[in-house]
C-alpha cells in the first residue's frame, strides 16, 4: 500500500495570504502546505481522502489520471471545496463514487446541487454515486475499511483504518471504545495544528500524547499551520518514530 500526502496544511494553507510570518516566508518547500488530503493506492485501486480547494493542483502535481472514489472525513470547506474538479475523472470514467456520513452527503448535496441532483442536469456537470457510511466497516475495492469516530470540537469526524494504516484529521477527542480500533496499527497519521492549544484540533503536545498511547511503529503529523513553526526545527525535537508529513511525501506500508 502506498500513501501520498497530497496536502498537509490547515484550512488557510501555508503560506497564508498576506502573511509576513517567518514560516510563510520560508524557502523550505516542506513549509509550503496545501489543504489536507491523502491518496491511498494498493493493487489496482486508488482512493482519495477528502477533496479540498487544492484538489486540481494536487492531482496535477502527482500525475493522478484515475481515482476509484473519494472518501470524506467531514464537510468543512477545506476538505470538500474541490468537488467541481472531479470533472476530468468523470469525463473519462463516468460517475465518481463518494463515501461519507449521511450528514456530510446532505451538506455536499446542498453545496453542489448541480453535481448531486439528477434533475435538469447541465451537460458538463459531473455526477457521483453516493455511498452513505456509518461507524461500521465498509468495502473499498477489495479492502474492508474501519471508520474511527472522533470529534472536532462538537462535530463528528471520521478517521479511517486501512489494514495497518490509520488516517485521522481534525481530531480533538477520541472516545476509549474508538481507540480500541487502533490496536496494532503500524502507521498512524494524525493532526497537530500548532504548539499552543486549540479548541477543536490536537496541538503538538496532545498529538504526541495520543501517539504515545496508541504506540504505532511510525506516526506522521498533518493538518499543520504556520504557527507550528519551521518544519526542520520542529522535526528535530520529535520522538524518533514521529515525523512531520509534507506535501507530496510518499510512504509505503
Amino acid at each position: 500500500m502506498e500513501v501520498t500526502f497530497l496536502g498537509t496544511g490547515t484550512s488557510q494553507g501555508i503560506p497564508v495570504i498576506g502573511s509576513d510570518h517567518p514560516v510563510c516566508l520560508s524557502d523550505d518547500p516542506r513549509d509550503k502546505r496545501l489543504r489536507v488530503s491523502v491518496l491511498i493506492s494498493w493493487g489496482q485501486y486508488c482512493y482519495v481522502i477528502d477533496c479540498g480547494p487544492d484538489f486540481r493542483q494536487q492531482m496535477l502535481s502527482n500525475n493522478v489520471s484515475r481515482i476509484d472514489g473519494i472518501v470524506f472525513t467531514h464537510e468543512h470547506a477545506d476538505h470538500t471545496m474541490g468537488m467541481d474538479d472531479i470533472r476530468p475523472f468523470f469525463f473519462r470514467q463516468g460517475d465518481i463514487p463518494v463515501y461519507a456520513h449521511k450528514r456530510v452527503l446532505e451538506s455536499l448535496s446542498a453545496r453542489f446541487e448541480y453535481i448531486f441532483s439528477s434533475e435538469n442536469k447541465y451537460p458538463g456537470a459531473p455526477s457521483v454515486i453516493e455511498h452513505e457510511i456509518s461507524n461500521t466497516p465498509f468495502l473499498l475495492g477489495n479492502l474492508d475499511i474501519i471508520p474511527i469516530n472522533t470529534f472536532h470540537n462538537r462535530l463528528q469526524v471520521f478517521g479511517f483504518r486501512f489494514k495497518d494504516f490509520v488516517y485521522m484529521t481534525d481530531v480533538k477527542t477520541v472516545e476509549e471504545n474508538e481507540k480500541k480500533k487502533l490496536r496494532g496499527v503500524k502507521v498512524l497519521v494524525v493532526n497537530a495544528l500548532r504548539i499552543e492549544p486549540h479548541h477543536s484540533h490536537f496541538n503538538l503536545e496532545e498529538a504526541l500524547k495520543f501517539i504515545e498511547e496508541i504506540k504505532p511503529e511510525k506516526a506522521y503529523l498533518t493538518h499543520i499551520s504556520h504557527l507550528m513553526g519551521f518544519h526542520a526545527e520542529v522535526e528535530k525535537k520529535l520522538p524518533k518514530n514521529v515525523y512531520i508529513a509534507y506535501d507530496n511525501l510518499k510512504i509505503t506500508i
